[in-house]
């Protein structure tokens, strides 16, 4: 069971790997992390809320 589910495991990774190298693929993960930034600025530096 644990080779079949290591074998699934490389699969989804090959698979992955192959979608992360699509130019528009790329595109959207750039925009998503600039949008995250840009949210996590908005709220400041004073750490966690308590």
């Amino acid at each position: 069971m644990g080779m079949l589910r290591k074998l699934v495991a490389s699969g989804v990774a090959a698979k992955v790997v192959q979608e992360l190298q699509k130019p528009q693929n790329q595109a959207k993960i750039k925009q998503f992390i600039r949008d995250y930034q840009s949210k996590n600025k908005k709220r400041g530096t004073s750490g966690r809320a308590y």
